[in-house]
């Protein structure tokens, strides 16, 4: 054997430990190269997440700011006069904002105690007013209906505006002999206790149409909280609402100052124009009584009753005061012409447009005239009354020019000086 085959069996060993330290580096070697690529992998994947995240975020121009591009990044300058489709998302559109009326100084009397009624107040127009109490007899040829504010006829309707000792249709009407009655019905213990009143302060809520608002009692002077009545007309309806919501009358049916008179058998469906019936006839009501002021549901009264009258009816000299429309100033040209077989309005031309929510009257025969007048064409027409308040106004004017109703329209501003107003209920 040649010395080379003789000499692997003596050096085997030798030979295969440089073989296993061979392998062993080269595992090594590979190891450290595949923790180097894991390495340069997780930082590359990194470097993506991190890419994605910025670009997600910041928009894909943030990392090419200083490119320009037209075609796909164009400039400020270029997009300016870009206009934009009126596809794009819109936003909600905002209610209009209520405008708002601020109150104006009213010059009041700082006490009634030693306040005496003018003895000259009541020289106004003087003659005798009655009232129609029971409708036309009907016929079996010609049956009616009985209503609340009567039939009256067109002659009836045009007679009644003459300044004259006269008997007129008012409310109240109440049909013939067995037939219903016609509305607007209360019990005894109420009407005793309106019959005795001299200056009424009213209001009505029909329909649990509004909340009760209490007059503010420390406003209030203790003469006029005994010698005032503050009378607020409801109906079922409301009774319950209010009791719920813990306005329940004590044992003489009173929440604070106010008296609370249930009215059964509204006399129309309309609660608008149920609402005219205590609005418009307080002297139908309150049949003894010398002074009333009406307000609205919506508003609190927060002024002496008698500081109220000595301020619009005697220092003004007037026996009618409602206060003039907070933003309709002129009904110019206003046609009220019914497509009817009745008479149709006339063309009204004025510049005062009242604000109904607030009157002050003294029970003079002119006054109580006008306000019959009105009722009826409310009764006649729409349950809205500032239009035929105009027309009843100047055809009563024109008819009689020398006997006036003597009429003070004072500023909204001033209704808000003496009162707090208030929104409806929500239906």
């Amino acid at each position: 054997m040649l010395p080379e085959r003789r000499g692997v069996p003596v050096g085997s060993d030798l030979i295969k430990a440089a073989d296993h330290n061979s392998d062993h580096g080269l595992r090594a070697v590979r190891r450290s190269r595949r923790a180097g690529r894991m390495r340069l992998l997780f930082w590359l994947f990194s470097l993506a997440a991190l890419f994605s995240i910025c670009f997600a975020i910041f928009g894909f121009k943030m990392f090419f700011h200083g490119v320009e591009d037209h075609q796909s990044l164009p400039s400020l300058r270029d997009i300016k006069d870009v206009s934009i489709e009126p596809y794009t998302i819109e936003k909600p559109k905002k209610k209009p904002h209520r405008a708002r009326f601020n109150p104006c100084e009213v010059e009041l009397i700082d006490s009634v105690d030693l306040l005496n009624e003018p003895k000259s107040f009541w020289n106004f127009v003087n003659f005798s007013l009655q009232y129609i109490q029971t409708d036309h007899t009907p016929s079996h040829e010609n049956p009616i209906t009985p209503r609340f504010g009567g039939h009256q006829t067109l002659e009836e309707r045009e007679q009644s505006f003459h300044v004259t000792n006269q008997t007129i249709h008012c409310g109240f009407i109440k049909g013939p002999q067995g037939f219903p009655n016609t509305g607007f019905d209360l019990v005894n213990e109420d009407k005793m206790y309106m019959n005795s009143c001299t200056v009424v302060v009213s209001s009505c809520i029909f329909g649990s149409s509004d909340f009760l608002r209490r007059p503010t009692s420390k406003m209030i002077s203790e003469y006029s909280k005994k010698n005032v009545c503050f009378v607020m007309f409801v109906d079922k309806e409301t009774l319950v609402k209010l009791s719920k919501e813990g306005s329940i009358p004590d044992e003489k049916g009173f929440i604070g100052l106010w008296r609370i008179i249930v009215v059964n058998n509204l006399p129309y469906n309309d609660m608008r124009k149920t609402g005219k019936v205590p609005k418009f006839l307080s002297h139908r009501l309150f049949p003894s009584a010398r002074y009333s002021i009406w307000l609205d549901s919506k508003m609190r009264l927060h002024t002496d009753p008698i500081q109220i009258i000595e301020y619009f009816l005697w220092r003004k000299k007037s026996e009618f005061a409602i206060s003039n429309h907070y933003t309709r100033h002129c009904m110019d040209s206003i046609n009220l012409t019914i497509q009817t077989l009745i008479n149709p309005y006339q063309v009204v031309r004025i510049t005062d447009v009242p604000e109904g929510s607030f009157i002050v009257r003294a029970h003079t025969p002119m006054s109580n005239l006008f306000s019959c007048l009105w009722f009826n064409e409310v009764d006649r027409f729409t349950s809205r009354d500032q239009l035929s308040f105009g027309y009843t106004f100047l055809k009563l004017k024109r008819m009689n020019p020398d006997k006036p109703l003597v009429l003070h329209m004072f500023k909204d501003c001033e209704r808000r000086a003496i009162t707090k107003l208030f929104h409806h209920r929500n239906p």
